[in-house]
């Protein structure tokens, strides 16, 4: 069996599902997430795509709701 497909929400690159950094929003704020229920947005593990997500507000947009965004988050793509 193959595995998902994804987009990421930065450079709108498909890549498989373990490639990509996965967030989600929890009481309103964006959440790193790899695992669990709900509606999820996917990165990219470049920070560039992280900040353009953010720039043109991709994690509001696929998440359906305005979410918080930590800048510690970037600490991700180190």
């Amino acid at each position: 069996m193959s595995e998902p497909i994804r987009t990421c929400a930065g450079c709108g690159r498909k890549a498989p599902q373990a490639e990509l950094l996965r967030f989600v929003a929890i009481g309103g704020t964006l959440t790193h997430a790899p695992k669990g229920p709900g509606r999820g947005v996917y990165t990219c593990r470049r920070r560039s795509c992280f900040e353009r997500a953010l720039d043109r507000r991709a994690f509001n947009r696929t998440l359906r709701q305005t979410v918080q965004v930590d800048p510690e988050l970037t600490r991700l793509y180190t």
